[in-house]
């Protein structure tokens, strides 16, 4: 399915974004070994969503729908079922790896596998602490991509010191930590995005935390609850950004959640200059929920490198799309992550901005825009990721004439309704 964007002369309205992907994720995963009900109102339907609860449910779980609320008939940990066939997180790398530290633990053998996309992404990451948990698992290329077939034991505890910033890594580790013997200790570089860690706390768990460092004591059991998903922040970027760039634009975004592991993206926004009012700002089963007020603004480059790169790392190909349209020069640098996500996303957005006439340089690990570029209209590529086909979009709404995104239905992974919002 392609898609035919068009100039726009501005945007304006109030809008609601689907609900945060990372944490309907979580709640259904965490809903599901807990014990008793938990009821999630506003749970995004995402793709990758989707395929969540269709592995969980191959795993015995029941999920019960009502209007805008879901009820997980939590099993507690150990009580899964054997999945009768190969589970299939589709295009969801968090379901795969956080999957995977449920599955470690149980009293059966399960396969889990993905779509093209997630065969190709490096799973050591997280089958290297798992292993050193004494976890059984066997996958391709020694035990680095999936499918993964894992048989589920005792484990034991360990103190493991991540090589990368990655809430999926550590999110698998400590899901694992809930079967083992003794405290699990992680450690990771930067401070990566931290829903486990406030979704545990809320359901029960009691973590020690401190700073990078993560401490959790196998054993303790998660309790169900009333789970509220806040907008998308991720989601809600894409329309940040349009509303920034396109004249005579003034949006107001409800229910979008701000939790600061995740507000990388209006940080360096603000800093470009944008104008952003952050108000009503209260806080849901421990995430912090707020409304934003979104207008037109001149923008200019910045340097975007380091520690906050974990809190953007979703969001780097609109940002460079908003870079292109700033003044100045934008420079991002340690993002070399970006490369294992769905698509090498670096190579994608230099392709398609340099199309569209922009001034781009790639480097290894990110990327170098020069900025107060008029784009123009042509033909984009999706690379069959969700976020590519979002960010160029929003590109064609300042672009002359007309742009097409092809492959466009990859959208529906994160974002589905987005044309008809936009």
């Amino acid at each position: 399915m392609n898609k035919l964007i068009k100039r726009s002369s501005g945007l304006h309205g109030e809008i609601k974004v689907p609900g945060d992907k990372s944490i309907s994720i979580r709640s259904v995963m965490f809903g599901s070994i807990a014990e008793g009900d938990t009821i999630v109102s506003s749970l995004g339907t995402g793709g990758d969503i989707q395929s969540a609860v269709r592995c969980l449910k191959q795993l015995g779980i029941s999920f019960e729908e009502n209007n805008d609320l879901v009820k997980i008939r939590g099993k507690g940990l150990y009580e899964l079922s054997k999945p009768s066939s190969i589970l299939d997180v589709g295009n969801s790398g968090t379901t795969f790896r956080l999957l995977s530290g449920i599955l470690v633990g149980q009293k059966f053998e399960s396969t889990i596998t993905g779509d093209e996309s997630i065969q190709g992404r490096p799973m050591k990451r997280i089958t290297v602490p798992l292993k050193l948990m004494e976890a059984e698992i066997k996958g391709k290329d020694g035990d680095n991509y999936a499918p993964l077939t894992i048989k589920g034991r005792k484990l034991k505890s360990i103190k493991y010191n991540s090589l990368v910033a990655s809430a999926q890594v550590k999110s698998s580790i400590m899901l694992a930590a809930l079967y083992a013997d003794g405290i699990t200790q992680i450690s990771e570089p930067y401070k990566s995005r931290d829903h486990t860690e406030r979704m545990m706390e809320y359901m029960g768990v009691k973590l020690n935390i401190d700073g990078n460092n993560i401490s959790i004591e196998g054993g303790q059991s998660l309790q169900g609850k009333e789970i509220f998903i806040p907008g998308d922040i991720s989601s809600a970027a894409f329309f940040i950004a349009a509303a920034l760039i396109v004249n005579n634009s003034e949006i107001f975004l409800k229910n979008i959640g701000i939790n600061p592991t995740r507000t990388g993206i209006i940080d360096i926004l603000k800093k470009m200059g944008a104008n952003i009012d952050i108000t009503n700002i209260r806080e849901k089963n421990r995430e912090p929920v707020a409304d934003l007020i979104v207008k037109t603004s001149e923008l200019n480059g910045v340097e975007i490198s380091g520690e906050i790169i974990p809190r953007i790392i979703d969001e780097i190909p609109i940002l460079s799309v908003v870079s292109a349209l700033a003044s100045g020069e934008t420079i991002i640098k340690d993002a070399a992550e970006l490369r294992v996500k769905e698509t090498d996303r670096i190579k994608a957005v230099v392709m398609n901005l340099r199309k569209m006439g922009a001034d781009v340089e790639e480097l290894q690990d990110g990327l170098v825009i020069r900025g107060k570029n008029k784009l123009k209209g042509i033909e984009v590529e999706s690379f069959g990721d969700h976020r590519i086909a979002l960010a160029f979009a929003v590109a064609g709404l300042t672009a002359d004439g007309d742009t097409t995104v092809k492959d466009a239905e990859w959208t529906d992974i994160s974002f589905p309704g987005f044309f008809e919002l936009l």
